[in-house]
C-alpha cells in the first residue's frame, strides 16, 4: 500500500474531451479514452498491479521531485534533481476542440538541462480498467497496444540516430520497458495517440515543441479573457483552468471529477464514480464563470441544462440528478472486484446509481443558474421557457417530498431541509424571471408553493431545542449545506436563528475552520465508516462568516484554506484529519466553491476598506 503516491500529488492534464493525471515521481496512473466516463486505459492510481501505469523517471538514482505547471497553462513540468544532472519531463495533451473524436494524444517530453541523468520508461497499459487483453507490437520506430475497442500507439521523440542502444529496451507480456542513459542537451520521450490503430513512427522534437506552443498559446488566450484581479488572482485562475480541464467541449458538460473510485476515507467503502455531469455542478459553474467574465463557457453550460430540462420534459420524466457527458442518461452502476482500491479502498465502483435519486435541490440550483444568466445577457427562448413552465408546474407538486438530498445517502428518504431550501429557491427565481421579462407563467401557484416551503421550513426545519435549523425534519443534526441559506437570500445574515445556527455550526461541524457535511454516526447514512471535511462546505463556511458581519474571521479561514490545497492548486472532494486530500481529484465542486468565495470575500474586503 504505500507505494501509492497522495492523491494531491498529481497534477492533471487534458485536451477537453478527456483527461489523465501524473504523479509527482512521473507516473501516469490514470487516462480514460475517448472520454472521460469511458473505460480507462491506465489506472495505477486504483491498482499498482493490475491497473496499468506508464513511468518516465530516474532510474537507480538518489533524486528530489518537483512538479509546477507552466505558467498561465496546464502543461505539466516535472523536475528530476540529482547530484549529477537535473531533467524535465513535461507532459500536455493538445487541445482537440468541439467535435467528437476517437483519438487522443498525450506527449511526454524528456529534456536534459544538465549533467547527465540515467532514466527509466516503463509503459504498461491496461485496458477496460484492465480487464482485457491487449497484444503488443514493438518496432524500432515505436510499439502498438491493440485492445478490442481501440490501440495506444507510443511514437518516440527524437532527433536522427537514437538515443539508446537495443539492449536498453525490454520487452514485458503486456509492456515494454527502456532504461538509458542521457546528458545534457538531450531531447527524448514519446507522444502517445489513443484511439484507432496506426502505424508507430519517429517523431522530430520539432513537431513536438509546435504542439506545444499552440497548447501553450490556446491556455493563455483563453484565461487572458478572466476578468478577475482581486487578491487570490492566482488561485482562482489554476481553478478556473482546472474546470476548464474538466468540461467536455463538445456538449459543454462539466464533469463533477475526471477520477472515479478514490475514497473518502482510507480504507473505506465510500468510493464512487465522479466522471459524469450533475445538474448541480452544472449549475454553480455558470454563477461561478459569469463573474469570471467566462461568458462563453457559461452559456455553454447554460445550453447543457436547457437541453436536459427539455429532453426530460419531451420524455415525461422528471430531470435526472445526473447525466453522462453527451446526455446519456444510463450510469448504471457495477463493482471492479478485480482491483484492490486506492491504498486497499474497496470496492471500486464504476457507474453512479445516484443518477436515480429523487434530489430537489437541483430544482432551486437550475432555476439560479437560469436568473443568474439572465442577469448577464443569456436569455433563454422561448421553447426553454416554456419547459421551464412545465418543471416548476411538475415542482408545485412534488417538492413536499422525501428525497435523498444533496448527499446522494443511501439510507432512505427524508425530508430535507436543504431540498425545501432550494425548492424555494427554484419558486423565487422563477417568480423573478417571469416578472422581470413578462414571460407567461402561473404566478398565483408558485407564490403559494414558493410561501409553503418558507413556512414549513420555519416550522419544522427549525429545531427549537438546538437553535438551529437542522437536516431533516425528524432529527437534531446538523447540516453544512444549511450555510448557504443566507446567500441565496432565505434568511438574512442577521437574523437571531440564522446566528444561533451558525454557532451550532461553529461547535459541532467545524474543525479549525475546516468543515464536516454532517456526523454519520448520528445521521447514518447508508454506509459504514465516517468521512473528511467536505472542501466545498470549508468554503461555504467562508462566505457565511463574511455575510455574517465576521470578514476577519472569513479571510483566515480562507486563507488556512489555500494551504490545503496541492503543490499545485489543486483540491480534491475532502480533507483527511492528517491534512491529507481524499476522494476524487481533483474535484469540480471544490474549485467552483474557491471561485465564488475568493469573489465574494475580495468584494466585501475591498467594500471595507
Amino acid at each position: 500500500m504505500d507505494t501509492y503516491p497522495a492523491v494531491e500529488d498529481h497534477g492533471l492534464i487534458g485536451d477537453l474531451q478527456t483527461a489523465a493525471l501524473v504523479s509527482r515521481d512521473g507516473t501516469l496512473d490514470w487516462f480514460c479514452a475517448p472520454r472521460f466516463d469511458s473505460p480507462s486505459l491506465f489506472a495505477g492510481l486504483l491498482d499498482r498491479r493490475r491497473g496499468g501505469h506508464f513511468t518516465i523517471s530516474p532510474h537507480e538514482v538518489d533524486h528530489v521531485c518537483k512538479q509546477l505547471y507552466l505558467p498561465g497553462t496546464p502543461i505539466l513540468i516535472t523536475r528530476f534533481l540529482s547530484a549529477d544532472g537535473v531533467a524535465e519531463l513535461v507532459d500536455f495533451m493538445p487541445v482537440t476542440g468541439e467535435t467528437v473524436t476517437d483519438r487522443h494524444t498525450i506527449v511526454r517530453m524528456v529534456r536534459i538541462v544538465r549533467g547527465c541523468m540515467r532514466l527509466r520508461m516503463d509503459c504498461q497499459p491496461r485496458f477496460d480498467y484492465g480487464r482485457q487483453t491487449h497484444t503488443v507490437e514493438f518496432t524500432g520506430h515505436g510499439t502498438v497496444f491493440r485492445g478490442r475497442d481501440l490501440s495506444l500507439t507510443v511514437n518516440p521523440v527524437r532527433r536522427g540516430q537514437p538515443l539508446l542502444d537495443e539492449g536498453d529496451f525490454v520487452r514485458e507480456e503486456g509492456g515494454v520497458r527502456i532504461v538509458g542513459t542521457l546528458t545534457e542537451g538531450d531531447v527524448g520521450g514519446v507522444i502517445m495517440h489513443a484511439g484507432p490503430a496506426e502505424s508507430p513512427r519517429v517523431v522530430h522534437p520539432d513537431e513536438i515543441e509546435e504542439l506545444f506552443a499552440e497548447t501553450r498559446d490556446f491556455w493563455r488566450r483563453w484565461l487572458d479573457r478572466s476578468r478577475y484581479t482581486g487578491r487570490w488572482r492566482e488561485m482562482v485562475e489554476r481553478s478556473a483552468m482546472t474546470l476548464k480541464l474538466m468540461t467536455y467541449a463538445p456538449t459543454g458538460a462539466l464533469v463533477a471529477a475526471p477520477t472515479a473510485g478514490l475514497p473518502e476515507r482510507i480504507g473505506g467503502e465510500r468510493n464512487w464514480d465522479y466522471r459524469y455531469t450533475w445538474i448541480r455542478d452544472a449549475s454553480f459553474s455558470v454563477h461561478a464563470l459569469l463573474g469570471l467574465g467566462f461568458t462563453d463557457e457559461a452559456r455553454r453550460y447554460l445550453e447543457w441544462i436547457n437541453a436536459r430540462i427539455t429532453e426530460a420534459e419531451e420524455n415525461h420524466v422528471p430531470v435526472q440528478v445526473m447525466y453522462r457527458v453527451d446526455g446519456g442518461r444510463d450510469l448504471s452502476e457495477e463493482l471492479l472486484p478485480h482491483l484492490e482500491g486506492y491504498r486497499g479502498s474497496g470496492p471500486v465502483r464504476v457507474g453512479n446509481d445516484a443518477a436515480t435519486q429523487l434530489q430537489l435541490d437541483i430544482y432551486g440550483e437550475t432555476m439560479n443558474c437560469l436568473h443568474l444568466a439572465d442577469c448577464h445577457g443569456l436569455r433563454s427562448s422561448h421553447d426553454h421557457w416554456r419547459n421551464t413552465i412545465r418543471m416548476m408546474n411538475w415542482l408545485c407538486d412534488h417538492w413536499d417530498r422525501p428525497e435523498d438530498g444533496i448527499w446522494e445517502t443511501r439510507a432512505g428518504r427524508q425530508d430535507f431541509t436543504y431540498g425545501r431550501l432550494m425548492s424555494w429557491v427554484a419558486f423565487d427565481r422563477a417568480i423573478r424571471l417571469a416578472r422581470r421579462l413578462g414571460r407567461p407563467a402561473d404566478l398565483s401557484r408558485w407564490a403559494t408553493a414558493r410561501d409553503a416551503v418558507y413556512d414549513q421550513i420555519m416550522s419544522r426545519g427549525f429545531h427549537r431545542g438546538r437553535e438551529a435549523f437542522v437536516q431533516h425534519y425528524d432529527t437534531d443534526v446538523l447540516d453544512a449545506s444549511l450555510l448557504s441559506m443566507p446567500a441565496v437570500g432565505f434568511v438574512t445574515p442577521g437574523d437571531p436563528m440564522w446566528q444561533s445556527t451558525l454557532r451550532a455550526m461553529d461547535a459541532e461541524l467545524v474543525s479549525d475552520t475546516l468543515v464536516y457535511r454532517y456526523d454519520p454516526a448520528v445521521s447514518p447514512d447508508g454506509l459504514p465508516g465516517d468521512e473528511g471535511t467536505f472542501t466545498m462546505c470549508t468554503f461555504w463556511y467562508v462566505q457565511a462568516l463574511a455575510q455574517s458581519g465576521r470578514l476577519d474571521d472569513a479571510r483566515l479561514a480562507f486563507e488556512k484554506m489555500l494551504t490545503y490545497s496541492s503543490q499545485l492548486g489543486l483540491y480534491s472532494e475532502e480533507i483527511a484529519p492528517s491534512g491529507e486530500q481524499i476522494g476524487n481529484f481533483p474535484q469540480a465542486f471544490s474549485h467552483l466553491s474557491l471561485i465564488s468565495t475568493a469573489t465574494v470575500l475580495n468584494e466585501m474586503l475591498d467594500a471595507r476598506r
